[in-house]
């Protein structure tokens, strides 16, 4: 079993002063596999301090030396790339073969697009006779989730570095090992001292001291919606900037025109992945009423299809929950769909017949959902599908959009115009249109209690940057 008992710290690996430790359980086994210790407000207050004495030198650093140090960096990952998705795979219970290839290679992308946008980007402009400067905004504190553990911190760490960032990050509980491999990587192609600073631990106390830390400029979550909001009103004492990246309940949205075998088939095992626990996952599948039944027996069809397993068991495409908190809580979900009256087309709330062991769920999908049920509205972060009928094309519209939410979104139509048109009427951070592939290049973030900022491009660079006016520079 593997001891973490360091944090990394001002380039080094120190001892923690906090005490307590926790056990990283494997969820398709049960089994504890790892064990890792939990920082507090001290050890914040000593990465706080190096990254605010690094900060200086950094931020001074040419743009040319920070570019070849992210594509060392992408390098370094692709080089441990079946490590790190092996250990993603045992953290939370991706599937080995897919955690390979997400998990781990979403990071190795977006450090080398960063070092592309960085190498393209203009720090310095003119307006008239003003001269617009972007600086880096200082010290950086990010508390990040287990869902996509590694891709969350990457979106972070990438483009603070790029900026010229220093920063203490607070990986999840549940899924730590993988920032630990990313700090060994950092150390080793030559991250300066105090640059980066790994402190793992609890929310209430790790995540509670970079929130109200008055020396840490911006913090970046990725969370739910109530952790966003608790780390916004901490950071308000101090006026920090924060961006958050939260929950989302996406509806895919298929138009009486679209190549229903395709869009069902691709929605159903999109909305599936990570065994649902993805943020911006298209839980509502929006359909005209008259084809319900055609969608019904595509998606289970589809569904019951795929192999529900172990992490590392051969051919299985849905894994466990990360824990038995979030299968329970997924189960319950599931229990409240039914009590209010939604057709269960396939799945339910029983742990698999063949899977004794591990935090399973059945890939589940509900029908004749009503957008005002419990599950049509509340974030499941489940292998959980709501089927929403609707009647013509300005409700399924409303439907998509009364929502809290506003992260993510999909359109299905034969006519590209229209799905644009119907695209362009969502609330939300970013639309799919008929299966779309994701964008490494293309900005992320969400509307309303999805959060604000963004991440990735451009637009995830200027999160860390401020902007200065030099008033008559050309006089």
């Amino acid at each position: 079993m593997k001891e973490y008992k360091k944090l990394y710290i001002n380039g080094k690996w120190v001892p923690s002063h906090g005490t307590d430790t926790v056990d990283i359980v494997n969820p398709s086994t049960e089994e504890v596999f790892a064990t890792v210790v939990l920082g507090d407000e001290e050890d914040v207050n000593l990465a706080v301090k190096a990254a605010r004495q690094s900060f200086p030198s950094w931020s001074a650093t040419s743009v040319e030396d920070r570019v070849i140090l992210l594509t060392k960096i992408s390098e370094a990952l692709t080089a441990r790339q079946t490590e790190i998705g092996d250990t993603i795979a045992m953290e939370m219970g991706m599937p080995a073969p897919w955690s390979g290839m997400i998990q781990a290679g979403l990071p190795i992308a977006t450090f080398a697009s960063f070092s592309t946008i960085l190498a393209n980007y203009s720090f310095e402009t003119s307006m008239g006779s003003t001269q617009i400067v972007k600086e880096p905004i200082g010290v950086c504190g990010f508390i990040t989730p287990w869902n996509y553990p590694l891709h969350q911190i990457v979106g972070k760490v990438a483009p603070a570095l790029a900026a010229g960032c220093t920063m203490v990050l607070k990986p999840s509980q549940l899924a730590p090992l993988n920032a630990f491999i990313l700090a060994e990587i950092l150390h080793e192609v030559g991250v300066p001292p105090g640059v980066f600073n790994l402190v793992s631990g609890a929310g209430s106390k790790v995540g509670q001291a970079i929130s109200t830390h008055p020396d840490i400029d911006m913090v970046s979550i990725t969370g739910s919606t109530q952790s966003g909001i608790r780390v916004a009103q901490a950071g308000a004492e101090t006026v920090k900037r924060t961006t958050l990246e939260l929950g989302g309940k996406s509806a895919n949205i298929l138009l009486e025109d679209t190549d229903f075998p395709t869009a069902v088939a691709k929605g159903v095992s999109d909305c599936l992945l990570n065994s649902g626990q993805t943020c911006s996952a298209l839980t509502r599948m929006i359909v005209p009423a008259a084809r319900q039944e055609e969608v019904i027996a595509i998606a289970k069809t589809t569904a019951e299809s795929l192999i529900v397993g172990g992490a590392f068991d051969a051919g299985v495409y849905i894994g466990p929950l990360v824990d038995k908190d979030q299968q329970d809580s997924v189960r319950g979900y599931i229990h409240k769909g039914i009590e209010e009256g939604a057709t269960l087309v396939t799945g339910g709330p029983e742990q698999p017949a063949n899977l004794a062991k591990g935090y399973f769920v059945k890939p589940t999908i509900f029908a004749d959902v009503k957008p005002d049920m419990t599950i049509a509205r509340e974030e499941i972060f489940g292998p959980v599908l709501c089927i929403i009928p609707y009647r013509n094309e300005e409700e399924a519209i409303e439907i998509a959009n009364d929502s809290l939410y506003g992260l993510s979104g999909a359109v299905w139509s034969g006519d590209i115009e229209r799905a644009k048109k119907v695209a362009k009427q969502m609330k939300t951070g970013q639309v799919f249109i008929n299966g779309a592939g994701f964008d490494i290049n293309a900005p992320f973030g969400g509307y309303k209690q999805s959060g604000n900022g963004r991440e990735r491009s451009k637009y995830g660079l200027e999160e860390f940057l401020e902007i200065k006016a030099i008033m008559g520079h050309n006089d």
